[in-house]
């Protein structure tokens, strides 16, 4: 069994990894830790987890595990990294945006599956993808694989209200948030310099931009991200281009129809359609933020740093009504 630690035990992405955990046949979960929430039991935090995972959390750090998930807020996971003696043998998953770039990452991998699949097989510390960027770069990969982004790439992709996290705040407040829909962080969002470094690993001669609007939605949880740019080859190869790149791929799959964000709820999956409008291809991408968008991804990481299949303890159903 692989032994799990959980730092920051109390929010919305380690509560949906642990219910990810509570399935998954290979891991034991040897504590949670949690300063605002020691001495309470998990479940009367994660209330989804009544009768799934038993136990308290913890205020003292153990790391005799074999794996630390570090599900801290934004700004805290280096602070941690760098304050405590982490033993060499223990491998990293940091869901912060903190070690995501080349530039900041001190020997944190870039945790994109389909992007870095061997070199996070062999890894001992990976960097967590964001949410908008998983589901933007599952979107633009194929394209920049094959040398076809040309041009600006435009994104207008929704979100739901878990990505701003558990604390409440004036967005994320149920009588703003609901019936509500708003545009924040226009062509600024702290995700476009992963989904960048993405692109240029794979075409280093991309020279234009990625425009993105970040849409706040009235849901509690997915993404549904559009995708648009001029390429000169036809749907048939556009789609066929798809689907060899991701044929391997073991959570994204390449539909002949436009899908629903509600197909991807409560999963690992990532669906994609792609389809021509003239000399403009459109790709639609849809996730769920806390599973493919951070969790449920960081488990698909272990799996792959552990040499487990990496649908281990993932095979999860959408809401889908």
């Amino acid at each position: 069994m692989i032994k799990v630690g959980i730092i920051g035990g109390a929010g919305y992405t380690a509560g949906e990894l642990l219910r990810v955990l509570a399935g998954h046949p290979e891991t034991d979960v040897a504590f949670v830790h949690s300063t605002s929430n020691a001495g309470n039991s998990i479940d009367s935090v994660h209330k989804d987890l009544v009768g799934d995972i038993e136990g308290d959390f913890t205020d003292q750090l153990n790391f005799d595990v074999d794996v630390l998930f570090i599900c801290s807020g934004h700004g805290h996971s280096r602070t941690f990294v760098e304050g405590n003696d982490i033993p060499a043998g223990v491998k990293i998953i940091d869901l912060s945006n903190e070690y995501r770039l080349k530039a900041d990452a001190d020997g944190f991998v870039y945790g994109l599956p389909e992007l870095n699949l061997g070199a996070i097989k062999k890894a001992t510390k990976i960097a967590n993808p964001g949410c908008f960027a998983t589901a933007i770069q599952l979107g633009i990969l194929p394209l920049a694989a094959n040398g076809e982004l040309n041009e600006d790439v435009h994104v207008n992709a929704i979100t739901g209200s878990t990505g701003a996290g558990q604390n409440p705040s004036k967005t994320s407040h149920f009588s703003w948030r609901n019936n509500n829909v708003s545009i924040y962080k226009a062509f600024s969002h702290q995700h476009l310099g992963e989904i960048n470094q993405s692109i240029q690993q794979l075409q280093s001669d991309y020279g234009h931009e990625v425009k993105f609007l970040p849409v706040r939605g009235n849901f509690p949880r997915g993404i549904f991200a559009s995708l648009y740019t001029k390429c000169m080859l036809s749907e048939e190869e556009v789609i066929e281009m798809y689907r060899e790149f991701y044929k391997d791929a073991a959570f994204v799959h390449v539909l002949d129809y436009a899908p629903d964000m509600k197909q991807v709820v409560n999963t690992n999956k990532c669906l994609i359609h792609v389809e021509k409008h003239g000399d403009t291809v459109l790709v639609t991408s849809c996730i769920d933020n806390l599973v493919k968008g951070a969790s449920g991804q960081a488990v698909q990481n272990m799996n792959l740093m552990f040499g487990l299949d990496q649908k281990t303890g993932l095979q999860l159903k959408s809401v889908g009504f």
